[in-house]
């Protein structure tokens, strides 16, 4: 299985996704919130580029979430913290939801054979069912606009982890971008969280508020649910 890491949206190619699975990570926030919101209850959630898109996409009953630059959008009913998306707030409906750079990337994976996405919440799971999807796989990190986050590229070093101690070594290849991702994996993974919070977009974050949506979306491998792209919705993979 050969997998392939890609440092951020902007260094995607969507045509070279044919035949293959994309695992799309935006660790802080939007697979995380995507993650939290399907294992809350959510329905589905439409990943969605644009905030014109979400609005035209929701239908009564939907809920409307996102944020550009951390901000929640005006008028939406949630923001992208995954500590909003409670049971109470989600379970049954219908979420459409446009952020910055996470909904992004998806949008541009649409061409491969599978969508999934990951995040450090989900690492163990994630990998598995991209092993069970039989593909070769690209790893998007999604970056902050168009430029590398260091939260995304750990989540990829852990997913790789899994991936080679499920499939074994000998039967996972990556590129070299992957293998600085992995080296950097083991170097911080006792202490994932302090390595975020000193990341820029850690750091960030900590300012404006969202310590809480950190120290969740640091942790590893706490939930089983995978968001599978179904059409133009993703839904948790049944395995």
């Amino acid at each position: 299985m050969h997998i392939e890491v890609i440092a951020n949206i902007g260094e995607a190619r969507s045509d070279e996704y044919l035949n293959k699975t994309v695992i799309v990570v935006d660790v802080l926030r939007a697979t995380s919130t995507i993650i939290t919101a399907l294992m809350n209850g959510c329905r589905e959630v439409i990943p969605v580029e644009t905030v014109i898109k979400a609005k035209e996409c929701a239908r009564r009953g939907d809920l409307l979430g996102g944020e550009r630059y951390c901000k929640k959008i005006p008028g939406f009913d949630l923001g992208n913290s995954p500590i909003e998306y409670t049971r109470e707030a989600v379970e049954g409906r219908r979420i459409i939801l446009t952020t910055t750079n996470g909904t992004r990337g998806i949008q541009k994976a649409i061409k491969a054979d599978h969508v999934l996405a990951g995040a450090l919440l989900n690492g163990r799971a994630a990998a598995a069912a991209a092993i069970e999807l039989k593909r070769d796989t690209v790893i998007v990190c999604a970056g902050t606009q168009d430029v590398f986050s260091l939260e995304d590229g750990l989540c990829a070093g852990l997913l790789l982890d899994e991936i080679a101690s499920q499939l074994g070594e000998a039967s996972m290849q990556t590129n070299d971008f992957g293998l600085a991702m992995r080296s950097c994996y083991h170097e911080s993974k006792d202490r994932l969280l302090d390595t975020i919070l000193a990341s820029s977009n850690g750091k960030k974050m900590k300012k404006s508020g969202f310590l809480a949506d950190v120290e969740l979306c640091a942790q590893c491998n706490l939930f089983d649910c995978v968001p599978i792209l179904e059409q133009d919705h993703m839904i948790p993979y049944l395995r």
